[in-house]
C-alpha cells in the first residue's frame, strides 16, 4: 500500500476534514489514530476521532487517547468557541457509534507498538497539540528511526491566532512543540497559518462536498459554528481547514511548496509564549550560536486551485 500514516488528533472540525482525508485516500495505509487534548477536552476529542472513524467506514482503525494536559504548564485553553463545545458545531450527535472499541494501550504505547511493527518508516501527522509526540521521543528514543517524516500543523511565520503571536497547536503546549520542532532531528514539515489560510475554502467548495454523497454531507453539517467563527475573518462565507492542509501533505509530499529556515519555539511566559520564531533573514550571523533552532521544512505556498481539487477529490471518491 502507500504512505504508512499515523494521525494524532484534537477533532474540531479541520481534524474531521483531515481524518477525512486520510480515510477515503485508497493509497494511505492510516495505521492508527492518537488523541490528545486541544480544541475540546480530551474526552470529547476521542470520542469524536472514534466515531469520525466510523462514518468513514474506518472501524479497522485503531484509537488510543493521550494527554489530557500539557506537559508542563496546564493552561491550554479550549476552543469551543470555535468548534462547538463538543467539537463539531453541536452537531457531534449526527455522527454514528463507533463500534470498535478504544484502545486500552494509550496514545504512547500504540505509537511504539505500531511503530516498531511497520516494515517501512512511518509518517506521523500531529494535527493538534504536540504532547502526545512529545513524550513519545522523549520516553522511546530508539523509535526515531522508524519515523520517515512528521508534518506538524502549527505555528505561524508572520501572525498567530490564539495570542498576537502564537498559533492554537503550538500555543497549547509550546514545551512539547520546542522538543519536536528544536530538540529532535527527523525530517519534519512546518504547516503554518500562512498556508492553511491560502487554502481556505467557501461555501461553494462546502456545497459541492455535502452533494457528493452521505459522507460529505455529514462533514459539511459539522460545520456550522466553524463557518460562523471563520466569516469575519475570511471576508467571505467559509472556513479554514487548517488540519486537512497538514496532512495532504503527509500523503502527497510536494503538494505544498516548502523552503527550509531555522525554527525555535518562544517558551517563555511573556506575551510571545508559544511563537515559532522562523528566520527568514536573508543574511545570517556566521556564529552558530546566533542561530535559533534547528532547520526544518516550513510550507508557505501551494497552487491553491489544485489544493482544494485534490481535498474534495479526495474526500468524495478516495482517488
Amino acid at each position: 500500500m502507500g504512505t504508512k500514516l499515523i494521525i494524532d488528533t484534537d477533532p474540531g472540525v479541520d481534524d474531521a476534514f483531515a481524518l477525512a482525508l486520510a480515510a477515503q485516500s485508497e493509497d494511505v495505509d492510516l495505521l492508527g489514530v492518537t488523541t490528545v487534548f486541544g480544541n475540546v477536552p480530551l474526552s470529547h476529542t476521542t470520542a469524536n476521532a472514534r466515531r469520525l472513524l466510523q462514518l468513514f467506514g474506518r472501524d479497522d482503525v485503531p484509537v488510543a487517547a493521550g494527554a489530557a494536559r500539557p506537559m508542563v504548564y496546564d493552561n491550554a485553553k479550549p476552543a469551543g468557541f470555535v468548534h462547538g463545545e463538543d467539537g463539531l458545531s453541536g452537531h457531534a450527535g449526527i455522527l454514528p457509534e463507533a463500534k470498535r472499541p478504544l484502545d486500552e494501550r494509550g496514545a504512547v504505547r500504540l505509537l511504539v507498538d505500531l511503530l516498531e511493527a511497520a516494515d517501512e518508516p512511518v509518517t506521523i501527522a500531529p494535527i493538534g497539540p504536540l504532547t502526545n509526540i512529545a513524550l513519545l521521543l522523549a520516553a522511546h528514543p530508539d523509535i526515531r528511526e522508524k519515523i520517515g517524516r512528521i508534518v506538524v500543523m502549527g505555528g505561524g511565520v508572520t501572525k498567530g491566532n490564539s495570542t498576537t503571536a502564537a498559533e492554537f497547536n503550538i500555543w497549547s503546549d509550546p514545551e512539547a512543540a520546542r522538543r519536536v520542532l528544536v530538540d529532535e532531528d527527523i525530517p519534519t514539515v512546518l504547516v503554518p497559518l500562512d498556508i492553511t489560510h491560502q487554502c481556505s475554502v467557501d461555501t461553494g467548495w462546502l456545497g459541492k462536498l455535502a452533494a457528493s454523497g452521505p459522507l460529505g454531507a455529514a462533514l459539511e453539517a459539522l460545520t456550522p459554528t466553524y463557518v460562523e467563527h471563520y466569516t469575519p475573518i475570511l471576508g467571505m462565507p467559509g472556513m479554514v481547514m487548517h488540519d486537512a492542509v497538514a496532512v495532504a501533505e503527509a500523503i502527497r509530499p510536494g503538494i505544498l511548496d516548502v523552503e527550509s529556515y531555522p525554527v525555535d519555539v518562544e517558551c517563555g511566559f511573556g506575551p510571545a509564549r508559544g511563537a515559532t520564531l522562523v528566520d527568514r533573514r536573508r543574511l545570517r550571523s556566521t556564529d552558530p550560536q546566533a542561530v535559533p533552532g534547528r532547520t526544518i521544512d516550513v510550507a508557505l505556498t501551494t497552487d491553491v486551485d489544485a489544493f482544494r481539487e485534490f481535498v474534495l477529490g479526495r474526500i468524495t471518491g478516495g482517488r
